[in-house]
């Protein structure tokens, strides 16, 4: 199982197009209407996502945001047996939105279907033939090779539902789990991963009444989908790409850094950059050369809900074997919760 194509209901699609072609380095690759929605896509190596609008108060767009604001409705797998998988969710009980159906455009032939996901969302299950890839020849290297990891948010309580959910139907399985508490706020989360191609899908629920995730349920009117990782070769060489086309990150404090200092046995060639660029470091004491690195967006729409991360998962050799950092780091996650509460409390929902 692989991550396919990521659809966001947005107020405008054009807008939204041109938002990811200037901010994020995106290309447009389509656009079209009918009588009732307005869909642009666009994507960056094997990244792609689908915009929608509503032009009409018939569009299932218009639906969706009378009650959400604007982001991501469904996220997309791309399987290698459709007819499986959808057997699979069926006998546990999933909501079959569409059936399996068949077409074949520009020499690739697919089937696909759509299940009901938790709450609001929604996934279509992809199965491609004559394609191995969504990534295009170009003369320009793109800036996001893949989606690393899509992360969602449940209400307080259901972690261990959604949990088992996603295992019933999709064939999850749950890996590393975190719980992070400052004195201010906490929040629970497990981290689900797929067997068959690892893709990774974290669940989040909140741990007190004013934690970051209770405020992204508030803000969104329900669970969803709080952020999505951009996996990059190029950590420092992107951000600052994308700092200069106007795009605003989470600041970090610069004690962060020094106290990463403190623990480190590895200095990288290009640690000042990673500093200077604010970019989140962590390691294994016993591969500290396969670092994971970390930058999260602010908020890109008008709400406190949905954000990008960018991420690298550097690597090393050990006894002539390829290690490359995976999971996630504890010291990131809480890294990224302090920056989050920091944000939070300018917008005066916690103090």
């Amino acid at each position: 199982m692989e991550f396919d194509r990521i659809h966001f209901y947005v107020e405008n699609a054009k807008v939204s197009r041109d938002w990811f072609v200037s901010h994020l380095g995106f290309k447009s690759i389509a656009g079209s209407s009918n009588s009732h929605t307005s869909t642009e896509s666009v994507s960056s190596g094997n990244v792609c996502f689908v915009l929608s609008s509503p032009l009409t108060s018939a569009s299932p767009a218009a639906s969706w945001l009378k009650y959400h604001p604007p982001g991501i409705f469904d996220v997309g797998f791309r399987v290698k047996n459709i007819e499986l998988v959808i057997a699979r969710a069926t006998t546990a009980g999933a909501k079959i939105l569409k059936p399996i159906e068949e077409d074949l455009t520009a020499g690739v032939f697919c089937k696909r279907a759509k299940i009901a996901g938790w709450g609001d969302l929604s996934h279509t299950l992809v199965e491609r033939m004559g394609e191995n890839s969504l990534l295009r020849a170009s003369a320009k290297l793109p800036l996001f090779t893949l989606i690393d990891h899509v992360v969602l948010n449940v209400e307080s309580g259901d972690l261990s539902s959604a949990v088992s959910w996603y295992q019933k139907i999709l064939g999850f399985d749950p890996q590393q789990n975190f719980d992070i508490q400052t004195e201010k706020s906490a929040l629970r989360s497990q981290v689900m991963v797929h067997a068959e191609g690892g893709v990774q899908f974290p669940i989040n629920e909140p741990a007190s009444a004013n934690s970051q995730v209770q405020e992204f349920l508030s803000a969104n009117r329900g669970p969803g989908i709080q952020h999505m990782a951009l996996q990059t070769t190029d950590i420092v060489g992107v951000v600052t790409d994308l700092r200069s086309r106007g795009l605003p990150f989470l600041p970090v404090p610069p004690t962060y850094y020094s106290e990463l200092q403190q623990r480190q046995n590895y200095v990288p060639a290009d640690w000042q950059a990673i500093a200077a660029s604010e970019v989140l470091a962590d390691w294994q004491e016993d591969t500290p050369a396969a670092m994971l690195l970390q930058i999260f967006t602010q908020p890109i729409f008008a709400e406190p809900t949905f954000f990008f991360e960018i991420i690298e998962r550097r690597f090393t050799f050990v006894d002539n074997k390829k290690v490359q950092a995976g999971g996630f780091g504890a010291g990131n996650f809480r890294a990224l919760f302090e920056a989050i509460e920091r944000e939070q409390m300018k917008r005066g929902s916690l103090t």
